[in-house]
Order: C-alpha cells, then structure tokens, then sequence
C-alpha cells in the first residue's frame, strides 16, 4: 500500500516537472526515485510470494494431520466397537458361567446331602450289623449245641453250609 501512494507521489512528481519544464536534474532524481519504488515494489512482492508458498506448505501439513487425525479417530472408532463387542461378549460369558457355576454349586450340594444320607445310612447299617452278628453268632452256636452242625463260617454271604459229622452214630454231611 504505501509502494502504491509512493508510485502516485512518482507519478505526479513526473506529470509536475513535464507540465513546469524543469531541469533536467529534477527528472533524474525523480526517475532514480521512481526506480527505488519499483525496486520496492518488486522486493514486497517477492516477500508475498514467498509467504504465501509458505502459508500454502503450512496448509498442505495441517490439511494431511488433519487427515492423519481424522484416520486416528476412525480406527479409533472402530477399535472401540471392537472392544464394546468383546465386552459384551465376555458379560455373555461371565452370565453363563455364572448360571452355571449356579447349576454346579446346587449339584454340589445335593451330592453332599447324598453323601451325608450315604454316611448315615453306612453308619446305621454298621450299628445293625455289629448288633446282629453277636445275635447271629450266638444261635449258631446254640444250633451247634443242640444239633451237633460245624458250620462253615468261609461261605459267601447268603450261604449257609455245614456239615454233621455223628448222627446217631453215622457219620453225614448235610
């Protein structure tokens, strides 16, 4: 702008000395002025230029991290549906295993009631058979007394053996 307003000033300094017919001095001077603003002039405009190509590189870096950021938030984006899905994903897994560590624990529990009721049965049928078998030793001996039988206490369980060796005289296995 103040190059322009120097021209002007030039231009009408030029258009007073030819309507004066001054010196021929004046117009040197005025012509080495006018040569120093145009020298002016092309130094702005080279500095202008320059700064625009860098105003326009500076563009062209903030448009690409503009891309680059706008390309992080996608991934970004997409990397966190991943993860919501893989979230919801194992809340899925986490309410199954929980239903079914439910499942065991209640399997658990009937298998110790089991257990205990076996327990108690097993004990229950320790006390009966501790009570029987002196019962039962006692009338086997009471048969043997009164029948003369040896009985074969070696037998498997729900046999009964034994042998009469003097009946009367005659020797019998029975």
């Amino acid at each position: 702008m103040a190059a322009f307003r120097d021209i002007e000033e030039v231009s009408q300094g030029l258009l007073s000395l030819l309507g004066a017919n001054r010196a021929e001095a004046q117009q040197r001077r005025l012509l080495g002025r006018h040569e120093q603003v145009v020298e002016r002039l092309l130094e702005t405009q080279d500095g202008a230029e320059k700064q625009l190509r860098e105003i326009l590189i500076m563009e062209k870096e903030v448009a690409q991290s503009l891309l680059n950021a706008k390309e992080q938030v996608h991934q970004g984006g997409v990397e966190l549906q991943q993860l919501e899905a893989g979230l919801q994903e194992a809340g899925e897994e986490d309410t199954r295993l929980k239903a079914s560590l439910l499942q065991l624990t209640r399997e658990l529990e009937e298998l110790k009631e089991i257990e205990a009721d076996l327990e108690r049965q097993e004990k229950e049928v320790d006390e009966d058979t501790t009570i029987t078998i002196p019962s039962a030793v006692y009338v086997a001996q009471l048969y043997h007394q009164v029948s003369k039988i040896e009985w074969d206490y070696e037998c498997e369980p729900g046999m009964i053996k034994g042998g009469m060796f003097e009946c009367h005289g005659v020797p019998r296995l029975c």
